[in-house]
């Protein structure tokens, strides 16, 4: 059972009271957290990194890192603490939006908060991690006609692959919203992996597009963290955030 972290922002949390503030992670906390598992000997990866131990094809005590949307704060808040520990991570990228911000985030009233352009998603990638697609557009994908789903999907992938020069084998379902088709479009455009919110552990039997991950959020303190990563106690509880 390997847990794959969910992380959003990784900056100063906005107000009490302000909606979704728990998806920002205090970078004092990001840091304890990553320490004590290089404690515990674990190593954090990218997906990519990740799915040869996933597979069962290696064996070893990792952790996969991944970060959705991303934010600039990710890159200037979280790559050095990786950096220094030898971890590796992934970011899913809403590829049409460089330098944008968080716009579907607008209308429940989160804070505006900047995403990373190509030049920082070059210094993203120049320091070892791992880009990969959430929709050009950050979309409810089961929302959308067909021919825009699949659109999104598979346009997203060759613009960032034409835009930063790097292979893009990950994709994360915006929301965590999916179904088969959706599932089977993202298979069929070239991904070797995509990721949802439904909470649990990866087991090798698990289907690579429907792989569950661990949200890590504000409130989520460090004997918490630990549980949800070193105990078997979060596996295929499989409910959405």
């Amino acid at each position: 059972m390997i847990p794959i972290l969910m992380y959003h922002q990784i900056g100063t949390p906005s107000p009490k009271g302000t909606p979704y503030r728990g998806l920002t992670v205090d970078p004092r906390d990001f840091k304890r957290q990553m320490i004590w598992l290089k404690r515990f000997g674990y190593t954090g990866l990218s997906m990519r990194d990740l799915m040869p131990y996933i597979r069962g094809e290696k064996t070893g005590k990792v952790i996969g890192i991944t970060f959705d949307d991303g934010y600039q704060n990710v890159l200037r808040n979280a790559i050095p603490i990786l950096n220094e520990l030898g971890f590796t991570s992934t970011n899913y990228i809403v590829s049409n939006h460089f330098a944008g911000s968080n716009f579907w985030d607008h209308a429940k009233g989160i804070p505006t908060s900047p995403l990373m352009s190509i030049d920082e998603l070059h210094q993203w990638l120049a320091a070892g991690h791992e880009i990969g697609s959430h929709t050009l557009d950050h979309v409810d994908l089961p929302d959308m006609e067909p021919a825009e789903a699949q659109r999104q999907i598979q346009q997203s992938k060759l613009d960032l692959e034409n835009q930063l020069q790097t292979s893009v084998e990950a994709f994360c379902y915006p929301y965590g919203h999916k179904n088969t088709d959706i599932e089977n479009w993202v298979r069929q455009s070239g991904y070797t992996n995509a990721t949802t919110t439904a909470r649990g552990l990866a087991l090798p039997s698990d289907d690579a597009f429907d792989l569950p991950r661990v949200l890590v959020a504000r409130s989520t303190h460090i004997f918490r963290f630990l549980q949800k990563c070193l105990t078997q106690l979060e596996h295929k509880k499989r409910t959405t955030q």
